[in-house]
C-alpha cells in the first residue's frame, strides 16, 4: 500500500484493491493454510501407510516405513509452516509467474524426455533452456555449462554411484 501524501480514503476502490484479500473469513494467511494443508495431507498419508502397509522391523524396513517417515517429515513442515507462517501477502508479479511456468515445463520435458532421448541429452537440454530463456545467461558460458553439468553428473551417477540411467538412440 502506498506511503506518504496524498493517503488514500480507506473506503475508496483503490485502497480496496491495495489489499490484500483474506485466505478465509476468519484471516487465515496463506502460509498457515498451505501449512495445515500440508500437514493434513501427511496425517493422511501416516495413516494409510500403518494401516495397509507392512511397517518390518529397524534391520529390514518393510513397505509403509518410507511413507511413514515421509508423512512424519511433511507433517513437521506443515505444522511448522502453519506456526511461523504469517506476516503480509506478497503478490507475485506476471514475470514471476511466468518464469515458474518455465520452470515447471522444464521439468516436464525432462519428465517426459528422460527414457526417449537419454539422461545427458535431456538435461543438457533442460539446462540450457534454463540458463538461456529463464535466467537469460550469454549462450557461450551457458551451453558449457549445460554440457559441463549434464556430463558430469551423468558421470557421478552412472559410474560412482552405479545407477543404471538411460543412454538414448543414439548410445549417448
Amino acid at each position: 500500500m502506498r506511503r506518504g501524501w496524498p493517503r488514500p480514503c480507506g473506503r475508496s476502490a483503490r485502497s480496496r484493491a491495495a489489499e490484500p484479500p483474506n485466505v478465509a473469513a476468519l484471516g487465515v494467511s496463506a502460509d498457515r493454510a498451505a501449512g495445515l494443508v500440508l500437514a493434513a495431507l501427511a496425517a493422511g498419508i501416516a495413516a494409510i501407510a500403518l494401516a495397509e502397509l507392512p511397517m518390518g522391523s529397524w534391520a529390514r524396513p518393510g513397505a509403509g516405513a518410507a511413507p511413514l517417515g515421509l508423512g512424519l517429515i511433511l507433517g513437521g513442515f506443515g505444522l511448522a509452516l502453519a506456526w511461523q507462517g504469517g506476516g503480509a501477502w506478497e503478490a507475485t508479479d506476471r514475470a514471476e509467474a511466468g518464469r515458474a511456468l518455465a520452470i515447471l515445463a522444464a521439468a516436464g520435458f525432462a519428465a517426459l524426455a528422460f527414457e526417449a532421448l537419454g539422461y545427458r541429452l535431456t538435461m543438457a537440454a533442460m539446462l540450457a533452456f534454463l540458463l538461456l530463456a529463464v535466467e537469460r545467461k550469454p549462450v557461450l558460458p551457458a551451453l558449457a555449462w549445460s554440457a559441463l553439468l549434464s556430463l558430469g553428473s551423468f558421470h557421478a551417477f552412472s559410474v560412482w554411484l552405479r545407477v543404471p540411467l538411460p543412454r538414448g538412440p543414439f548410445g549417448f
